[in-house]
């Protein structure tokens, strides 16, 4: 009997070869998007769910047990699957880890980079004919920075996390960190109490995961604390850095912020980092950090050996 695969949000994976991939392992149905009230639907029948962000929580997946075989997760986070639910169902779930370290950590140093040469000042700048109706040949009015000699702290020094510090290593800067679990003794960078990095880093990168201990990690109570002119970046989750906050204190002090994630994706338009009046403080990108063409690539890979993998027990 051929197996029926299902994914819910391909999407996701923006153009892709993964229909190709996966037609030799069954009959193989693709929505680009799935609200939640559609999911029940959608997944009836399937043995095979592909999901990257879709919920499969306890109901559905009681709902879908006679036929329900394999999750596969078209990512590294497994929190839209019940998985303690699918485990009491016999139903697999396989993620793939691993597949972006290498674009995070280089998106991570864009962000940096770009905001060192204050590009969403500059870009506008040039675009609003500013520049050109200005009779000076150059403009310096916010000052541009070499990572060179700069101190570069690290919260959350996992696998992307020591990618980045090897990368922030070789433009110069010193690399120290936090661990978000206080379990990480890595001794080749030195390891300093949250306060104290913020304090002394130019730079200052999130790579951790989101749970009750970095909830809200960062807000106006240690905000404050960061330097002027300092660059903060999250490309770890959204909720780890209070987003009304970060806002009022980008009001109030002179420092730049580079995001990939936020509490709510996709952004809603109410959001309050979509302030005009601080706009040239902020590089803000959709979430697309783990998706440069070679790491959708890697992710397509894992998702083929995971499904192969099933099949053939």
């Amino acid at each position: 009997m051929q197996n029926k695969i299902v994914f819910l949000d391909a999407l996701s994976l923006g153009e892709s070869n993964i229909q190709s991939r996966l037609e030799s392992f069954g009959a193989y149905t693709a929505y680009p998007t799935t609200k939640p009230e559609e999911t029940l639907q959608r997944s009836k029948g399937a043995n095979i769910i592909l999901s990257n962000k879709v919920v499969l929580n306890k109901e559905i997946l009681e709902a879908l047990k006679q036929d329900l075989k394999l999750i596969c997760i078209t990512a590294t986070g497994t929190n839209n699957v019940d998985l303690e639910a699918a485990k009491a169902l016999g139903i697999t779930v396989k993620n793939v880890a691993g597949y972006s370290t290498q674009s995070v950590a280089q998106h991570t140093l864009m962000l940096a980079l770009g905001l060192c040469a204050k590009l969403p000042f500059y870009d506008s700048y040039v675009k609003s004919r500013e520049y050109a109706n200005n009779p000076l040949f150059t403009n310096l009015s916010l000052p541009l920075e070499l990572l060179n000699g700069k101190n570069w702290g690290i919260i959350g020094l996992g696998s992307i996390g020591k990618e980045v510090a090897r990368l922030a290593s070789a433009f110069g800067a010193r690399v120290c960190y936090y661990s978000t679990s206080g379990k990480n003794n890595n001794t080749d960078y030195p390891s300093l109490p949250l306060e104290e990095l913020l304090k002394t880093s130019f730079v200052v990168s999130i790579h951790a995961p989101l749970n009750p201990t970095t909830q809200n990690l960062l807000s106006a109570k240690n905000l404050s604390l960061l330097q002027e002119n300092s660059i903060l970046i999250n490309i770890g989750r959204g909720g780890i850095v209070n987003e009304e906050d970060l806002a009022q204190a980008l009001k109030q002090q002179r420092f730049y912020v580079g995001l990939d994630v936020f509490t709510k994706e996709p952004m809603q338009e109410n959001n309050p980092l979509l302030d005009k009046s601080i706009a040239h403080q902020l590089l803000l990108t959709p979430h697309n950090a783990w998706g440069y063409e070679q790491s959708k690539e890697a992710l397509i890979e894992g998702i083929v050996k995971n499904i192969k993998e099933f099949l053939t027990l």
